[in-house]
């Protein structure tokens, strides 16, 4: 296991020896970073797009099942009020993605009507 040396002031060390036993443990309950998925929502949606999808593909446009999941499992989390303000944020650049997405298959459905 790797191990990180840091120069703290002489109380801090003190208090450290303290919780040493303690402190790898709960630093392990700590959850794993990830890349942030918005990013690659983001990503996603401009990939479809630079293809010059056709009315009837925006139409059917949907985020991938884990984009899925991921956006269920942060309004679970919002509706238990157990969000961080980081998940808040991403939640957020959800809600803008799905307002895009939403506003896109509107204007292409209106305009598939209209041809009609």
């Amino acid at each position: 296991m790797p191990q990180i040396t840091i120069e703290v002031p002489e109380w801090l060390s003190e208090r450290l020896d303290e919780v040493r036993a303690r402190l790898s443990k709960e630093l392990a309950l700590w959850p794993e970073p990830s890349p942030p998925p918005v990013t690659e929502v983001y990503k996603y949606v401009l990939e479809f797009l630079a293809h010059a999808p056709s009315p009837e593909a925006i139409l059917k446009f949907k985020m991938t099942t884990a984009m899925q999941e991921r956006i269920s499992a942060l309004l679970e989390m919002n509706r238990s009020g157990h969000l961080t303000p980081a998940e808040s944020a991403e939640l957020d650049e959800y809600v803008r993605i799905n307002n895009l997405t939403s506003l896109l298959k509107t204007r292409t459905f209106r305009a598939l009507k209209a041809v009609h």
